[in-house]
């Protein structure tokens, strides 16, 4: 079994060729990859040495130098690439790999919406030594929007809650998540968050975990919490119902790669440990 992959995130670019480095051309939400009938490849400087010359470095992956860049607004895929969605290159590269272009995706954003000064409209410039862009007249500074939100699994005994949300593309029960609104403490909007949408009190409120969600533009900051009291109660509209789930008895859940699906399975593996049941 090989080790994992190892990424060193980096500002400045080295001076070597791009030629063999990743590119992650992204638009929107998605990248640009070469066409190929088997497994999934991933874009090279050499394929389009005019993108890559005006990327933005991200880092080292293994030996390997990475890339983003946007593709312009009239860029059209040449023949034998294409543009794919950037959530669909899970299960076809590995996680650290996957977090690369998740990344990447964030940066050509940052880069798009903030070219020029939103207060006196002047094009911005890029800062050395680190991931921002400032205005040469008025000096103010632009970095990558991270939009903090908070994700929490509830339970009550051997039971966890969890809810479906109107809005999935696919229906799947997942913990209770939000984004934290201005002057709220994470703590403040776990309680508030979980009120609103399915009605119950915390108590316990104990930090899990993070993690990076760029398709998303946020920072997931994981908890757990024990019920507290409250009957379930939803809006049906953002969500379309919730319900207590025993750990032997679960519906559709995320994949294992976000951070609920890791809340879930710990619960699970602690449940599991307290009935003298191997993990997994």
């Amino acid at each position: 079994m090989s080790p994992p992959k190892r990424f060193q995130p980096g500002y400045d670019p080295p001076a070597r060729s791009r030629d063999t480095a990743l590119l992650f051309a992204v638009r929107g939400m998605d990248l640009l990859v070469p066409q190929a009938d088997g497994p999934l490849a991933l874009l090279r400087g050499a394929a389009v040495p005019e993108l890559a010359a005006s990327a933005h470095f991200l880092g080292v992956l293994d030996d390997t130098d990475c890339y983003a860049v946007p593709l312009p607004a009239d860029f059209a895929p040449p023949e034998g690439m294409k543009t794919v969605p950037a959530r669909s290159l899970y299960k076809q590269v590995d996680e650290v790999t996957f977090a690369v272009a998740g990344r990447a995706v964030s940066i050509a954003e940052w880069e798009v919406n903030h070219r020029f000064c939103g207060r006196c409209g002047t094009a911005t410039q890029l800062v050395a030594g680190e991931r921002a862009r400032r205005c040469p007249v008025d000096h103010t500074p632009f970095y990558p929007r991270i939009s903090p939100a908070v994700i929490v699994l509830i339970t009550r005994g051997d039971q966890m809650l969890l809810a479906r949300n109107a809005t999935f593309p696919e229906p799947f029960f997942s913990t209770v998540a939000g984004f934290v609104d201005p002057g709220e403490s994470l703590e403040e909007t776990v309680l508030r968050e979980v009120k609103e949408e399915v009605g119950v009190d915390l108590k316990d409120l104990t930090y899990f975990g993070s993690q990076p969600w760029p398709f998303g533009r946020s920072l997931m900051v994981g908890f757990m919490a024990e019920y507290a009291g409250g009957d379930i109660t939803v809006d049906g509209k953002e969500i379309a119902e919730a319900r207590w789930f025993d750990v032997d008895d679960l519906p559709r859940i995320p994949p294992r790669l976000s951070i609920a699906r890791h809340l879930i399975d710990t619960f699970i593996d602690r449940v599991k440990a307290r009935r003298g049941l191997p993990p997994g």
